[in-house]
């Protein structure tokens, strides 16, 4: 048997075959199938057969209401009505409802995405559980009416890209800043329908910053992306009670092929922002320094997490927001703003002005709260900034790590968080 990459191990076993080689189409069954608000949208497809056959396994699917919640209008409620009634019927294991969080962030808290194991979800951003070793990937609403019923789907082996870091980041620099680099060193497609494995200096990574670069390896095209389950995955995992999975976890045997290989030098990197309208249009802050803006947003399933919401807040301590800026900062989750409260975080957010959401997607997607208006410009968090992603498709988004949101939002303008920490 050759060496193989995670991935390639991974659907292999899931397949139950010894090996699998990138290019492949293997019959797989996921340990777990997410869907949030577009649940009901899934279960519509296949009503008729769901009535006569029922879901394949009640405890493989997972259901997070949190795109638009609470309700923003009697269609909203209706659906989410209507998806209520679908768990309740079908006895579906899994139902998070109003409040509890983004999806995203409440699959790893509940401990559905584990190391080694498969998960696919309705939804893009799925291949956050990479963080966890889990090859996690998105699949379109048809795909997931299908695997309601069968408990089965395909997916071609992806080929890998090998991604090694080196050395340290230097604070303010973040994960999002070394994500937002590497996308737009590769190019928003530059890594499309592959996996992403990281490499190298991890240590250095908390497990949160792992769930930021997994996250938006979809924008780089990217089916999922992988870290390897090392002491900083089990400590974070077994410090939430939930179990680390295998006790070998599977990961890239030396001397795996690789379609393609990148180093990035982490001291090297400094904070940049993403312009509108492409993720991969990536400058500098300080090339954008000065420029306006009318809304700053601190959230998602990207940036939304404690360590995030602190570092905004020690940026922002004692001071208050610029009086033309609006602070809007939602929470990836009930448990989340548990800890915010409980550390004084959210105190200070509020101190200094900023209007705190319910935890969920909040603004991310323009369906709920702060949408923006034609013309103005929001800095924010989040892992997508095209045209209409907030609200008007003449407004702008510029993509940011926290501690330049709070920055910026100190001042008006886009500012260096360097310069702030000065």
């Amino acid at each position: 048997m050759g060496a193989m990459t995670c991935a390639e191990k991974i659907l292999a076993r899931r397949a139950g075959r010894e090996e699998a080689r990138a290019g492949e189409i293997l019959m797989v069954r996921p340990d777990l199938l997410l869907s949030h608000d577009n649940t009901a949208a899934i279960v519509a497809k296949v009503a008729d057969l769901l009535e006569r056959h029922g879901v394949a396994d009640p405890e493989r699917h997972a259901v997070v209401l949190d795109h638009v919640t609470p309700a923003a209008s009697a269609k909203n409620a209706e659906n989410h009505r209507a998806i209520r009634r679908y768990v309740e019927k079908y006895g579906i294991k899994y139902f998070y409802d109003v409040g509890r969080g983004i999806c995203h962030q409440v699959v790893v808290e509940e401990g559905l995405a584990r190391p080694g194991g498969l998960v696919v979800g309705s939804d893009s951003h799925t291949c956050t559980y990479g963080a966890l070793g889990c090859f996690a990937t998105g699949i379109d609403r048809t795909e997931a009416a299908a695997l309601l019923l069968s408990g089965e789907t395909w997916l071609r082996v992806p080929a890998t890209l090998k991604v090694t870091l080196v050395g340290d980041l230097v604070p303010p620099v973040s994960a999002k800043d070394l994500m937002l680099a590497l996308i737009g060193r590769i190019g928003a497609a530059g890594a499309t329908y592959m996996a992403v494995e990281f490499h190298g200096d991890l240590a250095g990574l908390s497990l949160e910053e792992r769930l930021t670069i997994a996250n938006m390896g979809i924008e780089m095209g990217a089916k999922t992306a992988l870290f390897p389950v090392d002491r900083i995955c089990r400590e974070w995992l077994g410090g939430r009670g939930a179990p680390a999975g295998s006790t070998a976890p599977p990961w890239a045997d030396p001397g795996a092929d690789y379609r393609e290989e990148i180093t990035l030098e982490l001291a090297s990197l400094e904070p940049v922002v993403a312009l509108p309208h492409r993720v991969d249009r990536v400058e500098p802050v300080a090339a954008a320094a000065g420029t306006p803006i009318d809304q700053c947003f601190l959230g998602t399933c990207t940036n939304g997490r404690l360590p995030d919401l602190a570092a905004a807040a020690r940026i922002l301590a004692g001071r208050t927001i610029h009086p033309k800026v609006r602070l809007l900062v939602a929470p990836a989750s009930r448990r989340v703003l548990e800890e915010a409260m409980a550390a004084g975080v959210l105190q200070e957010l509020v101190a200094a002005g900023a209007t705190i959401l319910p935890p969920g997607c909040g603004p991310c997607m323009g369906a709920h709260l702060g949408a923006i208006a034609p013309g103005e410009r929001c800095l924010s968090t989040a892992n997508r900034n095209f045209k209409g992603r907030m609200g008007s498709p003449e407004g702008e988004i510029v993509l940011a790590s926290p501690a330049t949101v709070a920055a910026s939002a100190l001042q008006g303008v886009i500012t260096d968080p360097r310069e702030e920490r000065r």
